[in-house]
């Protein structure tokens, strides 16, 4: 399983409505991060999940389903964790 599937698996356990998930690391390339085989991701979520929580408490849901993944295979993990009222594109204006 690749890191993006593995992200993927476990971050369905928050049962998101939308999850982004995007490889960086061609971003990075000569990083030390990068150069010692570590990965970077942006993640996008949104999930009636973090309904309530703040924006500190979506971040540890997130790393706290793939917090074991850093420093290696992933080196840095960006996190955009919406409640689906907050999100543009589901919003109905």
């Amino acid at each position: 399983m690749s890191v993006r599937e593995t992200l993927q698996a476990r971050l369905a356990e928050l049962h998101p409505s939308m999850l982004d998930i995007q490889d960086d690391s061609a971003q990075h390339v000569g990083h030390a991060g990068s150069e010692a085989g570590g990965r970077h991701f942006s993640v996008t979520i949104v999930s009636e999940h973090f309904l309530g929580l703040s924006r500190l408490a979506r971040h540890r849901a997130v790393l706290d389903r793939v917090g074991d993944l850093i420093p290696h295979p992933v080196h840095a993990l960006a996190i955009r964790a919406y409640a689906p009222d907050e999100f543009p594109s589901s919003r109905k204006d």
